[in-house]
């Protein structure tokens, strides 16, 4: 049994390019909180071994998402959830002028730097390019 708060600087930055805060791990699943800043893109990933269901808590944005042929762009604001079924293409941006923030549980546990490869999104991304 673990407690955590959630930290106050990010502990990573992700293969998307969002700021990371690691909170929690169990043997079948991972925890972490995602930031993105005002008017940011992230880079389009696909994940190798992972889903992910992620709970937005702050800011407003989008979330594109392809897996199958089938392809969505939704609006995420605090209050919405989206799952990211193993193998779907996704890329999110910030609109307004506050971060958009989500907690996320990755399942199983987040496996190291490898696990996500870039792909194209609909839209350029604004983060630096990550180191995949």
């Amino acid at each position: 049994m673990d407690t955590k708060s959630l930290p106050a600087t990010p502990d990573a930055v992700a293969p998307d390019g969002s700021a990371v805060r690691v909170l929690l791990s169990l043997a079948r699943g991972g925890m972490a909180h995602f930031a993105l800043g005002p008017g940011e893109t992230s880079t389009a990933v696909t994940h190798r071994t992972v889903e992910e269901i992620w709970f937005f808590l702050s800011g407003r944005g989008e979330m594109w998402r392809r897996l199958h042929g089938k392809e969505e762009t939704v609006s995420v604001h605090a209050g919405v959830c989206v799952t990211i079924p193993l193998g779907t293409h996704f890329q999110f941006r910030t609109l307004g002028e506050d971060a958009l923030a989500a907690v996320a549980v990755t399942m199983p546990p987040w496996p190291g730097e490898d696990e996500a490869i870039v792909v194209t999104g609909p839209w350029p991304p604004t983060v630096p390019k990550p180191r995949l």
